[in-house]
């Protein structure tokens, strides 16, 4: 473990302070946690960016997809249980 100084104002130092007493933790574990969560949740949205651009690289590549309108005509179908053939690809629309 290493240790980083970071300089916060008087007042965010007396919101982690308070938030902290509210969660029933340390002003140091709070802070820990909160750099946790944003760290985790800048990888998921860099996860989910990289997916994206891999289904669209797909999509171009085989030039087809379905509307999502169809799409989620069909999805609903499924959630409510009715059994409903999957839409058909279409050409990519340019």
């Amino acid at each position: 473990m290493s240790t980083t100084t970071i300089r916060l104002s008087e007042d965010l130092k007396e919101r982690v302070a308070r938030a902290a007493r509210r969660a029933g933790t340390t002003s140091h574990n709070f802070i820990l946690e909160a750099i946790a969560e944003k760290a985790d949740e800048a990888e998921r949205r860099a996860d989910f960016r990289d997916e994206a651009e891999r289904r669209h690289a797909a999509i171009v590549a085989s030039g087809k997809t379905i509307a999502w309108s169809e799409m989620r005509r069909y999805l609903e179908d499924r959630v409510v249980g009715r059994t409903v053939a999957r839409p058909a690809p279409r050409k990519l629309a340019r």
